[in-house]
């Protein structure tokens, strides 16, 4: 357990989104680790120094397996990795145990101050250009009112973000299509783009993105909900 007041170790979803969400300009390191993965342990006192270092960097550790649905969310497939993140923009992903070039992307973000170097994921395969693929994802953007892209099914969701988003729209009688980014990886990778935001489900409204899971709650316990998704 850290003493640094920025090096949270994150017991709860709730608690991660809440972390996150309470400055959006500030640049965060989220490290994703095990306790069995023994480059893991390299990087736990990398992260720790880099806390102790930059004071304004939010630093949070996530155990994968036991934030399995923190780890879905971010498709973690492999630890460490170290996720760098401006609000809701991924600035870079690091999978191993880099220590280097973590060290070396944290200084740049923070020290730079901006946001301009923001990257995305890598554009699909040559076998659908960005044209058709952005054209594709705008018309099932469009194919009803209220879109929920999703891992899954509503009846059969394969995360827990993703079980919530529906749990919500049900709750509040949204009638609503859904897309499953499981299906194909074009879309899922394109979407983080195209609506820059990095993480599933994203909701969509009348063509429009309006934002990931944590979004839409502000929005319905500020009661925007209803004069946003009224159809």
């Amino acid at each position: 357990m850290s003493t640094l007041e920025n090096l949270v170790d994150i017991p709860s979803t709730p608690q991660f989104q809440e972390l996150l969400s309470k400055d959006l300009k500030r640049i965060s390191l989220i490290y994703f680790w095990t306790s069995w993965a023994e480059p893991c342990i390299q990087m736990n006192q990398v992260v720790e120094g880099l806390a102790k270092a930059y004071p304004k960097l939010l630093a949070l550790r996530v155990e994968a397996e036991e934030q399995a649905d923190i780890s879905d969310s971010f498709d973690i497939n492999s630890v460490p990795t170290c996720l760098v993140i401006q609000g809701h923009a991924l600035l870079a992903r690091i999978e191993g145990g880099d220590a280097a070039q973590l060290k070396e992307t944290i200084t740049k973000h923070l020290e730079s101050n901006t946001s301009s170097t923001t990257s995305h994921p890598p554009s699909p395969p040559s076998s659908e250009t960005e044209e058709r693929l952005e054209a594709r994802m705008r018309d099932i953007m469009h194919q009803s009112a209220v879109v929920l892209f999703m891992k899954g099914e509503p009846n059969a969701p394969r995360c827990g973000f993703s079980r919530s988003a529906v749990a919500l729209l049900r709750e509040k009688d949204v009638e609503f299509t859904h897309f499953d980014i499981l299906s194909d990886e074009n879309v899922r990778q394109g979407l983080k783009k195209l609506n820059d935001w990095p993480t599933f489900p994203q909701f969509i409204v009348k063509g429009e993105f309006v934002g990931g899971l944590d979004v839409v709650k502000e929005m319905k316990d500020s009661g925007e909900f209803e004069e946003v998704f009224s159809t």
